[in-house]
């Protein structure tokens, strides 16, 4: 059977060359990073090593990155340790974040007594930033959080309009940016975040490492305590392969973007337009569709299905090879709808499937051929 992965947005595969070095790693550097004998400090040289490579891309200072366990620790990190240690007292984020935030957020503030204000988003999935600059005026200590790039539809923030409000509102900026790293160049210095999110798996690294930026002297505070590990910032032994993994995952991805950007461009154009042609009923929900206010990475279609057929798409599709998502990885099982698609579909849209196809470098046109044809088929 013909297998296509079209869920990148979800994890993507580990880069051959991330792999070889993660196997040299595991094989001769397995001493403990906090030992201070010569086994101990090479893995620690490694760690440092992979701090100051992340932190260039970013144009920061190394001792602003933490390794994480990924994007959700980073995002909990964040927004617990701001409550607790930095005295916020009111976040304002939107109902379309990823359930990192949103889960974090919801027992935020059913257990510590904390405003929350969800900003309005159009029809489209675009933050109003007018509501936003609104919510701003208040006294109250706040934290913004707010994703770069939407997990589901792909929209764009404006991330820079963003952190300039916050800036001049005195209010602080946290970004979910996991499918943005490694898909996009962010310079730190430019846009005044003070927290940051990300995970190597999203850009072919190893899944169970990612990093919290975390602006100097911000005052955050550890989310598990234990050793001094991470500049006291996350304790427990450090996992040295994963860690150069997604050093290496990060240099491949930047040394390679303009090139590897644009042949997944062109395959999310080509997709598109194959879909236009054999499907014309086909939705796009969000800016999905538009290569500057949509990532290039996914497409999420609204299909013309009808109801009692559209539960039997998915399995359909996964019975022809083909992997997609009906919206975020983490909600794989549940029997809730996407909750980002309710803020912006119609009831009508919302009774037919729309699903999430998510590209790669090591996709093809005939893939997306092949695809388009099952999909023409079933509808």
């Amino acid at each position: 059977m013909k297998q296509v992965y079209f869920d990148n947005a979800a994890t993507t595969q580990i880069r051959d060359e991330v792999i070889d070095k993660m196997t040299k790693v595991m094989r001769e550097n397995y001493g403990n990073a906090s030992s201070s004998h010569s086994f101990g400090r090479s893995s620690k040289s490694l760690i440092e090593k992979s701090r100051k490579t992340i932190a260039r891309y970013l144009n920061v200072s190394a001792a602003e990155i933490v390794f994480t366990s990924g994007g959700t620790e980073a995002d909990n990190l964040v927004l617990q340790s701001a409550v607790r240690d930095l005295k916020v007292t009111h976040i304002i984020t939107s109902k379309m974040e990823h359930h990192a935030v949103l889960h974090t957020v919801d027992q935020l503030e059913k257990t510590c007594n904390i405003t929350v204000n969800y900003v309005n988003v159009d029809s489209n999935g675009t933050v109003d930033y007018a509501h936003l600059e609104s919510l701003l005026n208040t006294t109250e200590k706040t934290l913004v959080s707010l994703m770069h790039v939407n997990n589901e539809i792909g929209n764009i923030l404006d991330i820079k309009k963003v952190a300039d409000l916050c800036q001049a509102k005195n209010a602080l900026f946290h970004s979910d940016t996991v499918q943005s790293v490694g898909h996009y160049k962010l310079d730190l210095q430019d846009d005044k975040l003070d927290f940051l999110a990300a995970a190597a798996h999203k850009f072919h690294g190893p899944k169970g490492v990612g990093f919290v930026f975390i602006r100097k002297n911000s005052g955050l505070k550890p989310l598990i305590f234990g050793g001094e590990q991470e500049r006291g910032y996350r304790a427990g032994t450090e996992c040295v392969h994963n860690i150069v993994g997604i050093e290496e995952a990060m240099t491949l991805a930047y040394d390679n973007l303009e090139e590897e950007s644009e042949y997944i461009k062109s395959l999310k154009q080509y997709f598109i337009e194959q879909l236009k042609a054999k499907v014309p009923a086909v939705k796009f929900n969000g800016y999905s569709a538009d290569m500057e206010k949509g990532t290039y990475t996914l497409v999420n279609v609204c299909l013309p299905v009808a109801p009692e057929k559209a539960g039997m798409l998915l399995f359909q599709l996964d019975l022809k090879g083909i992997a997609c998502s009906k919206g975020s990885a983490c909600q794989s099982g549940s029997t809730k709808g996407s909750h980002v698609l309710a803020e912006i579909l119609d009831d009508a849209d919302m009774q037919k499937p729309s699903i999430r196809f998510s590209f790669s470098i090591y996709n093809t046109k005939e893939e997306i051929d092949y695809v388009v044809d099952v999909l023409r088929e079933f509808i």
